[in-house]
C-alpha cells in the first residue's frame, strides 16, 4: 500500500468543505506509471473532481491489486475506521473493484459507516432510486470486460500453443524464458540428462533424488530434489525430445531439446543387466550401475 498524504491537519476541512479519502487502485507495478489509468492520472481527476464539488483530499490511499480480490491493505484502513470521512472519491468504479458482489460490498460497508463512494467518471444522483442500478450495470459491464480479458488471454495462449509455441505460466526444469520462447538452460540441462541417464541405468526416482543430493545438485529453488521431482521430470520425457501436447496429441514444439527421440529408453528386460557400483553408491546394491554423466 502507499500513501500520499497532502500537507495540512488530517480530519480538519476548510470551512464550507467535506473531507474526503482519495482512493487509487492499480493492478500491477507496470500499470502504476501509465498515463491513462495510472496513479498520478488518477490522482490528478480526483483533485479536479474534489475542487470543483467542495471536497478536501485529507490523503490518497493506493493499492497495487487486481480488481477481483479482496485483501487490499490500503481500502482496509478506510473500513476500520482509520479515518473520520465524509466520502471516498475514486476515478472510475472499477478502480473499487471488477467483481459486482465484491464492489456492492465496499460501497455498503462505506454506506453503513456514513461514507460517500464517488466516481470522478460517473455520475449517480444520491438518493435516486435509479443509482444503484446504474452502478450494478457498471459494474457488470467491468465484470464482463474482464472475463473477455481472460478468454482472449486464454485462446491466445491455446493458439500459441497450438503452434508449438510457449503459451505461458509454469515451465518444465531444464529451460528458461526469454521473449516469450522457451531455452534449455546450460546448467539444468545436464541435470535432466543425468536423471534419465541415471534411470536408464536402473535407479528409481527416490534412488535418483539421493544421489542428487549426495553430488549437491539442488532444485531450482536451492532445495534437495525429492523423488516426486524426479518422477515429474521423467514424465516430461516427449517435452524434453522438443513436443508439447495440444488436444491430446503430440506436437513438434519450438523449444529446445534436451534430449534425443528414444535417447535413454529403458528396455524391461535390459532392467537388471548390470549391477551397481557399489564403491560409490553402496546403498543401491544389486541395483544398477551408476554411471556420471560427463557431457
Amino acid at each position: 500500500m502507499i500513501r500520499l498524504r497532502r500537507k495540512g491537519r488530517l480530519g480538519i476541512a476548510a470551512k464550507g468543505k467535506n473531507m474526503a479519502i482519495g482512493y487509487i487502485r492499480v493492478s500491477t507495478n507496470g500499470q502504476a506509471s501509465d498515463d491513462k489509468f495510472g496513479i498520478e492520472a488518477q490522482r490528478k481527476a480526483i483533485l479536479d473532481y474534489a475542487s470543483k464539488h467542495g471536497y478536501e483530499i485529507e490523503d490518497f490511499v493506493i493499492d497495487t491489486i487486481s480488481g477481483v480480490k479482496d485483501n487490499r491493505e490500503g481500502f482496509d484502513t478506510i473500513l476500520l475506521g482509520q479515518y473520520e470521512t465524509d466520502a471516498v472519491i475514486v476515478y472510475k468504479s472499477d478502480r473499487v473493484a471488477r467483481e459486482t458482489k465484491l464492489y456492492f460490498y465496499y460501497l455498503y460497508s462505506l454506506e453503513k459507516m456514513g461514507i460517500k463512494l464517488i466516481s470522478v467518471t460517473e455520475e449517480f444522483d444520491e438518493g435516486d432510486a435509479m443509482a444503484n442500478i446504474y452502478r450494478a450495470i457498471l459494474q457488470f459491464v467491468a465484470e464482463q470486460e474482464r472475463n473477455n480479458i481472460r478468454m482472449r488471454t486464454m485462446a491466445g495462449r491455446k493458439l500459441k500453443k497450438m503452434t508449438g509455441g510457449y503459451a505461458g505460466g509454469n515451465y518444465p526444469y531444464g529451460y528458461f524464458v526469454s521473449r516469450g520462447r522457451l531455452y534449455a538452460d546450460g546448467d539444468e540441462k545436464k541435470i535432466v540428462r543425468r536423471i534419465y541417464k541415471l534411470y536408464y541405468e536402473g535407479l528409481g526416482s527416490r534412488q535418483i533424488a539421493w544421489a542428487l543430493s549426495r553430488d549437491g545438485i539442488k532444485t531450482r529453488k536451492g532445495t534437495d530434489f525429492k523423488d516426486s521431482q524426479v518422477a515429474k521430470t521423467l514424465r516430461n520425457r516427449k517435452f524434453y525430445e522438443g513436443f508439447v501436447l495440444v488436444d491430446g496429441e503430440w506436437v513438434k514444439g519450438e523449444q529446445d531439446a534436451i534430449l534425443k527421440e528414444g535417447e535413454f529408453i529403458r528396455p524391461d528386460y535390459d532392467y537388471f543387466a548390470n549391477r551397481v557400483n557399489n564403491d560409490k553408491y553402496p546403498q543401491f546394491k544389486g541395483i544398477r550401475r551408476v554411471v556420471d554423466l560427463d557431457e
